[in-house]
């Protein structure tokens, strides 16, 4: 009689059961987190290769800046780069961004009411596209903003802690080569509550293989087996080698990040070997004398190669029919053997200035410390003096990258003179976050950055770090690693300065295995200064085996000799230290630091006479600010100045007068309109005697006329007097302007110098015409 409900109950439970267990049609897939940005969120400050953000409604309002059109350059805003290109509204959405390399000559344009600007050059782009993830592709749920800069990012959901998993997503301008050991080729992407893993990779997105690292140096024991550059003598040269396993082609160790450590290097201070008066050296303490006071320190005598600078000593070479000189040179012994009175000697010199100034321990143990008046607590709890950090030299402060020849034509032993030499010019310069910052990338058939400018903060880290590079092998593709050092290396994250020139010292055995001119010129018209160390240059019996003729004067900064240091061989390079050094500390020569952006002293010359009106005054005024906008403002980069005019003229502010890009853009703002006659011919000599007469000798003198009618007094002799004192001069009419008047006070030709537009409201379409004849201009120069 129980039988029945017993049944029931318990197909009813089987179904409960069930119906808990059988799951809601498909799998959900994750939801795609959009991550919220600001208007003024630029590219290049976002990690990510590829990632999708959502704007914000109004960003058209904020005008916030755009370079180019259709492909922008990394400084350009986000949203309104989106915009621009309609792939959003003004009412914001979803973008999905994806980054690819640096170009030149970004065109400005105006589209859904954004106007985008005109760029020579830059090192990132980016293109935009409807936020629509395609299926499959999850995208980064928060965003990884570079350090230099860091931006906050809302995202729309609060971040749900989960355990740590690695996101792979590509990194298009890594310095240094990453090694992974992830087991299979899937993109893991955290979401803001779930972890899903996927296995379509995200579009253009390369999955990193997997790559077991061994030791480098076991490694290079391999390469090194029977590959040798022929010696002095033999009829063949750069045969390179190659491996005998692919697998030693590519597998490079990541450069860790080291402790940054006090060196004593500040000239400023004489050093000298007075006795601490506090506490009396003892006469039992041998070694030489370690200062506690930088005040009484000894001058710095520079660095030299000694036994006691490197930990590994070379072996003697068993044969005793050569000279003691081709002894260093062929096993690295780094001076001949010295007699034992000079070791003696030697060893009671006072440290130079780039070891750690360490306190001394004075206290003598035989001593009684009552007899002194003090007990050993007193004595234990004395203060030590600080060690001094080093800031480097302020007289040559430079951002340098050396790029050093790690082709297998090289050689083991000429690749250890290298990094010798490396080392030595390390020490001499003086490595200081005040003076100069010194990186190092090695190049074979692909470039590799050994580690960035920001990595070593003095000398005496660098050594060491130095003596760990290990020969990377292949060709000697400098074209390829001078792209390379434009578009990645001298970047805010990598430590470039900005304020200091970029120098990159080229190394090169023999000659380079591609053509290195178009590398060479874009890096230069970047503003970096390139010098070339040739060493063992082809002589005429091998020219015709060189890829590219004249490859020296075709790639450096300037071809008068100074930025080219060839060097008959390699056991003469550490003749070369001190003149490199003395050259790349010469900022005052590093001319290839000026580029059309940095190097100008402008000024313009604005017609305020009663034709113009206000309104259209005022349109005058946002024409000048748009084309300030474009270039570098200091007071060691471009200066600019303005004078109004009618009858009479008026100095609205000077060259230098506001140093900073935000001060001049309001000190344009703040310009009144004057109203009166039109004397443009008297206002180009005010120009010329109150701001051209002030400029100084490295700057390129602009001036930019604007007028909108007929001058009331001659032009032609103003105009000629500019000209002949080296003012190149633009002129810009508008309406009513006189064409003749227009061609004299250009500077020749009159078709890239004057403009004539009929209304105010069209000046803007011509600022990226002016500036791209200014940089076009600039880069003309002859390099002599």
């Amino acid at each position: 009689m129980f039988r029945a409900p017993i049944i029931t109950i318990c197909v009813a439970f089987l179904l409960i059961c069930s119906s808990e267990a059988k799951p809601n049609g498909k799998n959900k897939k994750a939801k795609q987190v959009v991550p919220d940005i600001e208007c003024d969120v630029r590219a290049g400050k976002i990690s990510y290769p590829e990632f999708i953000v959502r704007c914000p409604t109004s960003c058209r309002e904020t005008k916030q800046r755009v370079y180019g059109t259709g492909v922008f350059a990394s400084i350009s805003s986000i949203c309104n780069a989106a915009i621009h290109s309609g792939v959003i509204t003004n009412a914001g959405g979803k973008v999905i961004v994806k980054k690819m390399a640096g170009q030149s000559d970004y065109k400005g344009s105006a589209a859904n009411g954004v106007r985008s600007l005109s760029l020579p050059n830059w090192r990132e782009s980016f293109t935009v596209e409807v936020g629509k993830p395609k299926k499959g592709v999850i995208y980064p749920s928060t965003l990884d903003y570079t350090p230099s800069k860091p931006t906050t990012v809302k995202t729309s959901q609060k971040e749900a802690k989960a355990s740590p998993v690695s996101t792979a997503f590509p990194v298009t301008a890594a310095p240094e080569p990453i090694t992974t050991t992830l087991p299979e080729p899937t993109t893991i992407s955290t979401t803001v509550s779930t972890t899903t893993t996927t296995t379509t990779p995200p579009p253009t997105t390369p999955t990193p293989s997997t790559t077991t690292t061994k030791p480098r140096a076991a490694v290079h024991k391999v390469r090194d087996a029977g590959v040798r550059r022929p010696e002095a003598g033999a009829t063949i040269r750069r045969q390179p080698s190659v491996p005998s396993s692919p697998a030693f082609n590519r597998v490079q160790l990541v450069q860790p990040e080291r402790n940054q450590h006090t060196v004593h290097s500040n000239p400023n201070f004489a050093r000298r070997e007075w006795p601490n008066p506090a506490h009396a050296r003892p006469d039992w303490l041998s070694g030489p004398r370690r200062t506690s006071d930088i005040s009484n320190s000894e001058p710095d005598r520079g660095y030299t190669w000694t036994e006691v600078d490197t930990g590994n000593s070379a072996a003697p070479d068993p044969r005793p029919d050569i000279s003691e000189y081709e002894r260093w040179s062929y096993n690295f012994g780094q001076y001949p053997p010295r007699p034992a009175e000079a070791d003696t000697s030697r060893k009671l010199l006072p440290e130079t200035g780039h070891t750690r100034v360490e306190p001394v321990e004075v206290w003598k143990p035989e001593a009684n410390p009552f007899d002194s008046g003090f007990n050993i607590r007193e004595q234990d709890s004395l203060p030590r003096a600080p060690e001094p950090v080093s800031q480097g030299d302020p007289n040559c402060k430079v951002d340098i990258a050396f790029l050093m020849d790690g082709s297998w034509s090289i050689g083991k032993r000429r690749f250890k003179i290298q990094k010798d030499f490396l080392a030595e010019v390390s020490q001499v310069i003086n490595v200081g976050v005040a003076g100069p910052m010194m990186g190092i990338i090695q190049y074979g058939d692909d470039p590799v950055t050994e580690f960035s400018l920001r990595q070593y903060s003095s000398s005496k880290d660098l050594k060491p770090a130095i003596d760990k590079i290990v020969q990377k092998g292949g060709l000697s593709n400098v074209g390829k690693a001078l792209s390379y050092l434009n578009k990645h290396y001298f970047s805010d994250a990598n430590g470039n300065r900005g304020g200091a020139p970029n120098v990159a010292v080229v190394l090169v055995d023999g000659w380079p295995t591609d053509k290195v001119e178009e590398a060479s010129r874009l890096a230069r018209e970047s503003g970096i200064n390139i010098f070339f160390v040739t060493i063992e240059g082809p002589d005429d019996n091998e020219k015709h085996n060189v890829v590219e003729a004249n490859f020296v004067d075709k790639a450096v900064c300037r071809t008068n000799g100074f930025f080219s240091l060839p060097v008959a061989s390699w056991f003469a390079l550490r003749k070369a230290v001190q003149p490199l050094v003395k050259r790349v500390c010469d900022t005052d020569r590093l001319v290839c630091s000026k580029t059309c952006l940095n190097a100008n002293d402008i000024a313009f010359v604005i017609d305020g006479s009663s034709s113009v009106g206000t309104g259209n005054f005022r349109t005058v005024l946002q024409f000048v600010a748009n084309v300030t906008r474009e270039f570098e403002i200091s007071d060691t980069d471009t200066r600019v100045g303005a004078v109004q005019y009618t009858y009479e003229q008026r100095l609205e502010f000077a060259f230098g007068q506001h140093n900073t890009k935000a001060d001049l853009l309001n000190a344009i703002k703040r310009i009144n309109y004057w109203s009166g006659g039109t004397s443009t011919g008297a206002a180009i000599t005010y120009a010329a005697e109150q701001l051209f007469s002030k400029s100084k000798p490295n700057k390129r003198k602009i001036m930019i006329v604007i007028t909108d009618g007929r001058s009331y007094d001659d032009v032609r002799a103003p105009a000629l007097a500019v000209h002949r004192s080296g003012v190149i001069a633009y002129s810009i009419g508008i309406a009513w302007a006189a064409q003749d008047e227009l061609e004299y006070i250009a500077t020749d030709p009159d078709r890239d110098h004057s403009f004539f537009v009929d209304e105010f409201d069209n000046l803007y379409k011509y600022v990226p015409k002016i500036i791209h004849n200014i940089c076009q201009e600039f880069n003309s120069q002859p390099r002599n």
